[in-house]
């Protein structure tokens, strides 16, 4: 081999080694194409019940997370800076709407999020306007009750706008994520024929809840309810609000008064003993306690423990 070729061999194979070695060295600036495919979404779902019917569409094609943390009430909640910025990292966002997640609109309309999709699950929904005074929304604007996840059937609307979000974010996948939305569906309605079945012969149809949470729960099955405070289970409570709900448990009767795992149980206790009735607890279904959260308990046993307590209150056979 002549002796320029050999120079110009060993020349090109130095080049090669610092390519390699200056590649390797250096920060990834992206991923490979079978990274890409193979890379989970990443979903935020803005708090519990929405947490887990993502979870339930997305199966092990998605990581999902929940932006608002378990235990807290979220209701009023507002993110922090370091909250905001881990949302950025994902693929959709997850919320309900109707007035429940009041820092949405500021994220969107900040321009900041455009690689983000807004799943808004309450879209498409018929919903109830409240006249709560409590509610914190100018005089001028349409309030709505947002807590529609508490009929299944509506539950199941979520769940389908949620399939959608993911089918369009990742197509590849969408048989995927229409069987699981499906299979959760049918539980979904089974739930509701078992809510209708168990509640189909009582001898009272009024429950006393500690917020408005239940009106579409309660339209859905045919009931009525007087909740002791607002939309949130933080809306102040009046002298007034206390003695209207105390009258009404003693001239109907009342044996049971409801109360939340997320909220102080001293005001529900106290009331109850001063009407002689005792207290339950009906879950708003707005977030897990840390025990429940390390128990695995689902949305779908809450329900089916919120129903059992029902049947107490309204003397169900």
């Amino acid at each position: 081999m002549k002796k320029p070729l050999m120079i110009g061999i060993v020349i090109a194979a130095i080049i090669l080694a610092i390519i390699i070695i200056d590649g390797a060295s250096e920060p990834r600036r992206g991923v490979s194409l079978q990274e890409v495919k193979t890379a989970k979404l990443k979903v935020v779902a803005s708090f519990y019940p929405l947490y887990e019917f993502s979870k339930n569409v997305a199966g092990d094609k998605a990581e999902v997370f929940t932006f608002i943390p378990i235990g807290v009430e979220p209701h009023d909640w507002e993110p922090s800076a370091n909250d905001i910025l881990k949302l950025k990292e994902s693929s959709i966002f997850v919320y309900n709407g109707a007035g429940m997640e009041s820092f949405v609109d500021k994220l969107i309309n900040s321009g900041e999020y455009n690689n983000v999709k807004f799943v808004e699950t309450t879209k498409g929904i018929n919903l109830i306007q409240t006249n709560d005074e409590h509610q914190k929304q100018p005089s001028d604007r349409t309030v709505y009750n947002p807590h529609v996840w508490l009929d299944p059937i509506l539950a199941k609307h979520q769940v389908m706008m949620i399939k959608d979000a993911m089918i369009e974010t990742d197509p590849d996948n969408k048989k995927y994520y229409e069987d699981n939305a499906n299979a959760y569906g049918n539980k979904l309605d089974e739930l509701n024929s078992k809510i209708q079945t168990e509640l189909s012969h009582c001898q009272k149809d009024t429950f006393m809840p500690f917020h408005d949470a239940y009106s579409y729960f309660a339209n859905q099955y045919g009931l009525k309810t007087l909740p002791l405070s607002g939309i949130s289970p933080e809306s102040e409570v009046t002298a007034a609000d206390l003695k209207k709900f105390v009258d009404f448990i003693q001239k109907n009767e009342i044996k049971t008064i409801y109360s939340e795992e997320l909220v102080d149980p001293k005001l529900a206790a106290t009331l109850a003993e001063e009407a002689g009735a005792q207290v339950l607890i009906f879950s708003p279904l707005e977030g897990l306690t840390n025990q429940e959260t390390k128990d695995g308990t689902t949305y779908l046993d809450k329900m089916n423990e919120n129903v059992q307590n029902l049947k107490i209150g309204l003397e169900c056979q």
